[in-house]
């Protein structure tokens, strides 16, 4: 009888498991919509983010200090515009929103594409940081609306996984037109008068994917509301703008939208949740700081450490496999838990995975030499010779550091949503967005002078202590999470407040 019964349990939670998906079942076509506008937007964005230093040294003329400071500056313009972006959306609604991101991204990346003027081509460039700003932070509050108090775990966690799954496709495409054209090469269409570089074809590109954007977010119903109880639609009403010329009607509505927006962010800042929310973002950006310097310090990192054409795009991309793998099934396994101590536990296991780059590589030296060094080495990374012990140890760390973003990350985006007021859904939206921004900055600051001491070009290395830096940073998140709960955390909508009272 017992195993009969130890059986029976094991089929009902394998059926619970599988019937926590079943909550998408009735979900708004909204909701399926906003999940391919992330898909092709992520794309768009991956190709190019990571073609942006290439394109500013080789098509621009500048250095690499110089170009770094250039896409620095870009960052910045993006984290200042995403942070006034979610209040415009209050004001103008989603799909309007969206409309007017996805045609900035368009004329932003053909000047980029098609411009050989360099101060023409850098306009196009910071163009493109206010129209990333005007649609990848929207998606936040467009997955809270368009989702229930059942759905929205779990549609938080898809979108999680669909992000990661644009960020693969994007860098596929990035390595397969550099492969086809050559890192140097040119593309010609003589018919249109166009001799495109290999960096601006990839812009070209990405403006293509961009385009498909447009069919989706025209699908989209204005006034959609998603509750509990169902889906409701209210006729959004247009804007009060005067009659008159084009550009007259254009420019009120721009002022208006301006003035509800300053209007907005003043009574956010306002709100008590407001600083409370701050504090938790700012916690976060400590985690978030591991992929900053994976974007950002790994490559060079990695080639100084582990010589010239060392795979680290592979190895980044074990990440992206095991998100899209783990979040789904996280998400439907956790949804009954809240967002805030979700963070708390990714965090813990986020920091210890860098930990393991902390150690001294002789100790994972017999891993190296074993079938799962020969595994990692000569099959998936197609190397040569003695796997280092390096291959190993970054392939721990970031499995395990993709099992402690899958049971945060997502949640992250989730609180900023729950605890919004209504009508605020996408002003707290945009502020999720603070953690990876402020991470940038950081890492700008910080990382290059930890690079320069303790793994430079040219001479002695210390790299288990650039790595104990970043774990150290880490580790601030869920402390700080733990110590400061009691003042910083907030009741998330549709959740009791037990977890929080066990906590006071």
């Amino acid at each position: 009888m017992r195993p009969m019964s130890t059986k029976l349990s094991f089929s009902r939670k394998l059926a619970g498991f599988f019937g926590s998906f079943g909550v998408l079942g009735g979900a708004a076509r909204e909701l399926w919509l906003t999940f391919l506008i992330k898909f092709l937007i992520v794309a768009a964005y991956e190709i190019t983010f990571v073609t942006i230093v290439l394109w500013l040294s080789s098509d621009l003329g500048m250095n690499d200090q110089t170009a770094l400071a250039v896409a620095g500056a870009w960052g910045l313009t993006m984290m200042g515009a995403t942070l006034l972006v979610g209040s415009l959306t209050d004001a103008l609604g989603l799909r309007r929103t969206f409309f007017l991101g996805v045609w900035i991204c368009l004329i932003a990346r053909a000047i980029m594409a098609l411009v050989t003027v360099k101060w023409v081509a850098l306009s196009g460039l910071f163009l493109l940081a206010i129209g990333e700003a005007l649609g990848t932070p929207v998606l936040v509050a467009a997955t809270r609306v368009y989702s229930n108090t059942r759905q929205r775990s779990l549609s938080f966690s898809l979108i999680y996984a669909i992000m990661n799954l644009g960020f693969l496709v994007g860098s596929y495409i990035f390595d397969w037109v550099r492969q086809s054209l050559g890192e140097h090469g040119h593309w010609s269409l003589p018919h249109l008068g166009w001799h495109l570089t290999t960096y601006r074809a990839l812009f070209l590109v990405s403006w293509v994917i961009e385009l498909l954007v447009l069919p989706a977010v025209w699908c989209l119903r204005d006034g959609v509301e998603v509750t509990n109880d169902g889906v409701t639609v209210v006729k959004a009403g247009p804007l009060p703008v005067p009659h008159g010329p084009p550009w007259t009607s254009a420019w009120a509505t721009v002022h208006k939208s301006g003035r509800d927006t300053v209007d907005f962010f003043v009574k956010l800042v306002a709100q008590p949740g407001f600083y409370r929310l701050l504090s938790f973002l700012l916690l976060v950006a400590c985690l978030k700081v591991v992929f900053t310097q994976l974007f950002w310090i790994f490559p060079k990192w990695g080639v100084r450490e582990l010589g010239e054409g060392a795979p680290v795009g592979h190895l980044l991309a074990i990440n992206n496999w095991f998100i899209i793998l783990l979040v789904p099934i996280v998400g439907a396994l956790t949804q009954r838990f809240s967002a805030y101590r979700m963070v708390i536990l990714g965090g813990v296991v986020t920091a210890i995975s860098v930990f393991v780059m902390a150690l001294p590589p002789p100790w994972f030296l017999p891993l190296a030499k074993s079938a799962l060094g020969d595994w990692i080495g000569r099959h998936y990374l197609g190397l040569h010779g003695a796997v280092h012990p390096y291959y190993v140890m970054i392939t721990l760390f970031i499995i395990i550091l993709s099992f402690g973003e899958a049971l945060y990350s997502p949640r992250v985006y989730e609180y900023s949503a729950a605890i919004a007021p209504k009508g605020r859904e996408a002003s707290y939206g945009a502020l999720s967005y603070i953690p990876s921004l402020a991470s940038k900055l950081l890492v700008a600051i910080v990382g290059g002078a930890l690079l320069a001491k303790f793994c430079p070009q040219v001479g002695e290395r210390h790299s288990s202590m650039l790595w104990l830096f970043v774990a150290l940073a880490a580790t601030v998140a869920p402390i700080g999470l733990v110590a400061l709960q009691r003042f910083i955390r907030v009741q998330e909508a549709g959740r009791d407040d037990a977890d929080r009272t066990k906590a006071d």
